[in-house]
């Protein structure tokens, strides 16, 4: 592939391709749902990130930096605001397949926060691309299990509502991998390659418990602490028969 094409940006036919999502995620109400977007550390899946889920155009006078500046990698769009919209975050994990072709190689970290501001670049750890090298393309193997941690750290997250924008490859290895053990008719349904600026909504459950809610709605009780007539009477009264009984023989 060309080295011009390195860290490809989204192309005018996309753009309109992103217009065209972003209507639908308003008309449908999912927008007022998302907590957060993810999105991979490319070019690319940021503008489509922004571009679908961000706030309005970008005005003079608001304080807040914007997701996207105006101009973007010559995009020719104009600046997004972070206003009325979720938090995004950038997750290096959920990248397209590393190596050799250079529009999956990203520039750095540094340059990446004066085009997107207002994302959240905090959990990537090295400024340059380390992952990507010129001569050697990531097996498919190791991208749907790379796929799997990205899931394994999804449920780590306590959003339920979510919006990952990642590419078709990842998505396809990992949901493939995945859903080995559905059934036929589901595994056919999830793992279709997807469309460019496709949006499908899956849940996931976790059997493992993983995932599983934290206590949050738990209460010790006791508080504050003191004697509580007659219920600590009753309470003491309970372990001493239950005590009791462990040391009768039977």
């Amino acid at each position: 592939m060309k080295p011009e094409f390195f860290d490809a940006c989204v192309t005018p036919l996309g753009w309109n391709q992103v217009d065209c999502l972003r209507e639908h995620v308003k008309k449908s109400g999912l927008a007022e749902k998302i907590e957060l977007v993810i999105c991979s550390p490319l070019l690319r899946t940021m503008q489509t990130a922004v571009g679908v889920f961000g706030g309005e155009n970008y005005t003079n006078g608001i304080s807040a930096p914007p997701l996207m500046v105006e101009n973007a990698a010559d995009s020719g769009r104009p600046a997004i605001s972070n206003l009325n919209c979720p938090p995004f975050l950038a997750v290096e994990t959920c990248r397209e397949r590393l190596g050799a072709n250079p529009c999956d190689k990203r520039r750095s970290i540094t340059e990446y926060r004066t085009l997107f501001p207002a994302i959240d670049f905090s959990l990537i750890e090295n400024d340059e691309d380390v992952l990507w090298v010129p001569d050697v393309r990531e097996t498919f193997e190791s991208l749907g299990e790379r796929g799997r941690k990205f899931i394994d750290w999804l449920w780590t997250r306590e959003e339920k509502e979510i919006a990952i924008v990642t590419h078709s490859g990842l998505l396809w290895h990992t949901l493939r991998m995945d859903s080995k053990e559905c059934h036929p008719t589901v595994r056919h349904e999830v793992s279709k390659y997807f469309a460019n600026c496709e949006l499908r909504s899956l849940v996931l459950v976790d059997r493992s418990m993983l995932g599983s809610d934290s206590p949050s709605y738990n209460y010790p009780g006791k508080i504050p602490d003191g004697v509580d007539l007659p219920s600590d009477v009753a309470d003491k009264k309970q372990l001493e028969e239950e005590a009791q009984e462990r040391t009768e023989p039977v």
